[in-house]
């Protein structure tokens, strides 16, 4: 990168050329990770959308291509609510190096009964959390061997008025639909951050870096046939809410500045620049409840013995 492009101003619509980069975007197929994909494909890197779903995904791909020329991007099939087919996946990647992973993926629901993964963990919990813990452990390798890999966590504003019941992590005895996604979202936002406090006592060159989308609404959303339509009079009607929130290609904007900004560090948190709910990305101060290294380190232990993975999660 040129010392002009690397002194100008941080421009949403002129991103930095990532040609010769691998990036992999879980759940890249619909919303926030399909804005965050479209955008880093623009940039000339080769973008590989993880989903479970192959239709959603080629659906995903030929929008992509239909909006990007020359788009260089392919699906890999991903399930993060089952732990053992990571490996299996991060294998047919069949890459010498990734240079970013942005953590998307994500299941949210908004009602009763509680619903449990193939492995027997809460799906919200297992899915958003400990899916990409697991992914991670596969993908250390390939991360590693890039100049300067980043791991990219999306978070969620759900996850600012949660707290996490260590003793309660898969909601057994209290089961909140709403209350149990945003903690699903706070142990993956604490999950972001405490690894890089780890990689740098190891000396590790891997990145790990949190971004939320702040307020994105589908009706504000641009549509994107047949992956997202919003009617004129959805895009209408919402057009007041325009003043706090935004589409989700906005809400991709702090993902896309965390993968490809080299001023971005480790340990940072990045989201919209109004109210931390709509703008242009800016860096956020990490709030204490995500930070505190006491509460990490016990949720760090915890989820590895749930999702059956080494502590150094395959980072030496």
């Amino acid at each position: 990168m040129s010392s002009a492009s690397q002194s100008r101003p941080w421009d949403v619509h002129r991103l930095p050329s990532a040609e010769g980069r691998t990036f992999l975007v879980t759940g890249g197929n619909a919303g926030i990770g399909y804005f965050a994909a479209e955008q880093l494909a623009a940039t000339g890197a080769f973008v590989v959308l993880g989903s479970r779903n192959a239709a959603k995904a080629n659906a995903a791909i030929a929008s992509i291509r239909s909006r990007v020329c020359g788009a260089h991007v392919r699906h890999l099939q991903l399930d993060l609510a089952d732990l053992s087919s990571s490996r299996t996946a991060v294998d047919r990647l069949d890459l010498d190096q990734l240079n970013a992973v942005v953590y998307n993926a994500g299941v949210a629901l908004d009602d009763l009964p509680r619903r449990e993964t193939k492995d027997g963990h809460e799906l919200m919990f297992g899915t958003n959390h400990l899916g990409h813990i697991v992914l991670t452990q596969w993908l250390a390798s390939l991360l590693s061997e890039a100049p300067a890999g980043r791991i990219v966590t999306v978070g969620s504003f759900a996850a600012r008025s949660e707290r996490l019941d260590l003793a309660d992590l898969q909601s057994t005895q209290d089961y909140r639909p709403k209350r149990t996604y945003g903690r699903s979202k706070l142990a993956q936002m604490c999950f972001g951050f405490e690894p890089d406090r780890r990689l740098r006592a190891a000396g590790s060159t891997v990145l790990s870096v949190v971004a939320h989308p702040g307020g994105a609404l589908d009706s504000l959303t641009p549509s994107r046939p047949p992956v997202h339509v919003t009617s004129p009079g959805e895009r209408l009607r919402a057009l007041p809410t325009g003043l706090l929130v935004q589409g989700e290609d906005a809400g991709a904007w702090p993902v896309v500045r965390a993968v490809l900004d080299s001023k971005v560090q480790g340990g940072q948190l990045w989201g919209p620049r109004v109210f931390g709910l709509r703008g242009t990305p800016r860096r956020e101060p990490v709030p204490s409840h995500m930070a505190d290294p006491a509460v990490a380190a016990r949720l760090w232990a915890a989820s590895a013995e749930l999702a059956g993975t080494h502590p150094h999660l395959g980072f030496r």
